[in-house]
């Protein structure tokens, strides 16, 4: 299956176009679905309650499509690569500029507060180079597609990225205070 569905620079060189879209279904495990749909829940019916389905579906496919094709750069060819994880973060970059003080149930936290503690985990994974099944490159990626999208379509962007990085400072702030110890983990 991931031979003729999975992306990978390999697929794509062997003219296996459509496992740009193809890749974005296929998951590794009940788990990894799981945690993708419950994202794509909070951050895509967010933008869909904001902006509309079209939108929300072509960011969706744009974030996947772009993110796959980005990350040839920084995985080898035979890597597949599976999974929504990359175009749900384009959703999330997207409703932080644009709805960033939506609560989430899910994750008792405004999605935008959720939105870039995610990202800049996803930076630190990177930067200190986490290896594993996670395509933190790619996800990363994805956010940054998403982010000149959130700017079109919210007439106060900014507003709502001050918001969001306010939260941050606060929510770091109450971890700070509430662990004296997390610096030293860090």
């Amino acid at each position: 299956m991931l031979q003729h569905l999975a992306f990978s620079g390999e697929n794509i060189r062997n003219g296996k176009i459509w496992t740009l879209v193809t890749g974005l279904f296929i998951h590794g495990s009940l788990l990894h679905l799981f945690g993708n749909m419950m994202f794509l829940y909070v951050f895509g019916n967010t933008l869909e309650n904001e902006l509309d389905s079209n939108k929300t579906v072509s960011a969706f496919f744009l974030g996947g499509v772009l993110s796959f094709l980005l990350s040839t750069f920084f995985y080898a060819p035979e890597i597949p690569l599976i999974g929504a994880s990359a175009a749900i973060f384009t959703l999330a970059a997207i409703a932080m500029l644009v709805k960033p003080l939506k609560f989430s149930f899910f994750f008792l936290m405004p999605i935008g507060l959720v939105a870039i503690i995610y990202f800049i985990y996803n930076i630190a994974a990177v930067y200190y180079g986490y290896q594993g099944n996670i395509a933190y490159v790619s996800h990363v990626i994805g956010f940054t597609i998403g982010i000149p999208l959130g700017i079109v379509w919210s007439r106060k962007w900014i507003k709502n990225l001050l918001i969001t990085l306010t939260m941050l400072f606060i929510y770091l702030l109450i971890v700070l205070l509430l662990f004296p110890a997390f610096p030293r983990l860090l």
